[in-house]
């Protein structure tokens, strides 16, 4: 008698994580509730178990979801508003302006934005830090994202909440209403070491260590903010969170291009993870971060695309195509950053980074289903010898055909199940053209 499950997916290719040689031709994967129950070749699992549904994709390459381990995914409204500047003018001139103006609407709705091109370009979880979080958290609920959420704090008076100690009361009201959320994870989150006083720092340490959640900070992301710190506290940002105990193994750091050997030995010593953000890096100026160094050394990395603002767009598998690629020039080596290595960093590095290893970044039984599945049948996908290889340097977002996450699907064969893209886009278009004609005031 075979066994009841609620979907089987199966196509002519699964690849349970980075390394090709675990694919299974003609796979298929059994999914009860939001959970693996068995994987497997289709014939097997066929004879297995009966499915209420049972959706096979031909040509079909089933996949762990990608994880973007950092975005700011309200800025989706920012695409474009003010490219080709240095980080701190980009920032100070005209991000920190623009964003004053923020209401929690337009946050919820660009938030929305962001996640539909999410899903649509094969990311099934997201790790985000920004303003109006609770509205981050809202619209990321209703698209049935998995997602780890954080509102920033800084010294001077934030948009969102006001004068600083609003800011923690308001992360207190998020870390209740999202307590054992199957989906949404809060984290404690300090901007960065040149905006945070030691004492914002040290308190949103305790913040994190009392609610066992990530401290999600920006981390010596260019040579002016190193300058500044050294100036300032005489060490490197890394030298100073570690003088304030705050290097740890729940400690994720973004970008981190500004490292030497010591900074990165001591990385891997405390155990903290690292959000790497080439594109927004690259077109930002801010450096290539030592990766492979860092790789080398033990550290944890994933690959984050940063928010739209400064990429422009969301697509990890653009990410992993510049990821790679742009490592191997920085070394002058072609071994370096291999497929491989890249693919694993987009999918179960980036589970490490955000502790969610055994939730999620592969495809095992017992873990939660959070798959993608791509159309390979394609002019520049053919033909097919290495399939990690063709996932970093040939795919597109625009390849995958159906998302389940958590066990739902979420979105089948290119549409949105969970959200209406067509009004996310027309509102968008509307709220784009508001910050366009306020600009001209």
């Amino acid at each position: 008698m075979k066994q009841a499950t609620d979907l089987i997916i199966s196509g002519s290719y699964l690849l349970p994580d980075a390394h090709q040689k675990n694919l299974i031709k003609n796979g298929a994967i059994a999914i009860t509730g939001d959970t693996i129950t068995a994987m497997g070749p289709k014939e097997t699992i066929l004879s297995q178990f009966s499915a209420d549904r049972h959706m096979h994709t031909e040509h079909g390459l089933i996949m762990p979801g990608l994880i973007n381990t950092h975005t700011h995914a309200a800025m989706a409204c920012f695409r474009g508003l003010a490219d080709d500047l240095p980080l701190m003018t980009w920032l100070e001139e005209h991000i920190f302006p623009v964003e004053a103006r923020w209401t929690p609407e337009m946050v919820y709705h660009s938030t929305l934005l962001s996640i539909a091109e999410m899903i649509k370009s094969g990311t099934t979880s997201f790790c985000d830090m920004y303003l109006f979080s609770k509205e981050v958290a809202r619209a990321t609920e209703e698209s049935g994202m998995r997602a780890w959420v954080g509102e920033v704090l800084y010294d001077f008076p934030s948009p969102c909440y006001g004068e600083l100690e609003n800011g923690f009361s308001y992360v207190e009201e998020l870390f209740a209403q999202y307590k054992s959320h199957p989906l949404i994870s809060i984290t404690a989150d300090p901007h960065s070491v040149y905006t945070c006083s030691p004492e914002l720092l040290t308190r949103l340490g305790h913040v994190a260590q009392d609610h066992d959640s990530l401290y999600s900070i920006h981390l010596s992301e260019n040579d002016a903010e190193v300058t500044a710190c050294k100036e300032r506290y005489d060490c490197s940002p890394v030298e100073h969170l570690e003088n304030l105990g705050l290097l740890h193994p729940k400690t994720l750091a973004a970008h981190c291009v500004m490292l030497d050997d010591k900074e990165i030995g001591l990385l891997t010593e405390r155990e903290v993870k690292v959000a790497h953000c080439q594109e927004s890096n690259m077109k930002l100026a801010s450096g290539t971060a030592p990766v492979v160094k860092m790789l080398e050394a033990g550290v944890t990395v994933g690959i984050g695309t940063d928010g739209a603002a400064s990429n422009n767009d969301v697509d990890m598998f653009g990410e992993m195509d510049t990821v790679a690629k742009s490592h191997k020039v920085a070394r002058m080596d072609p071994t370096a950053m291999t497929a491989e290595q890249t693919l694993h960093a987009a999918t179960l590095g980036g589970a490490e980074c955000l502790n969610a290893e055994t939730i999620t970044g592969t495809l095992t039984v017992g873990k939660k289903a959070d798959m993608i599945v791509l159309n390979m049948n394609q002019p520049h996908l053919t033909p097919l010898y290495n399939i990690p290889s063709q996932l970093v340097y040939a795919a597109q977002g625009a390849d995958v055909l159906h998302s389940i996450i958590n066990g739902r699907i979420v979105m089948e064969s290119r549409e949105l199940k969970s959200l209406d893209e067509d009004r996310i886009l027309a509102r968008m278009r509307e709220i784009g053209q508001s910050v366009a004609n306020h600009g001209k005031d």
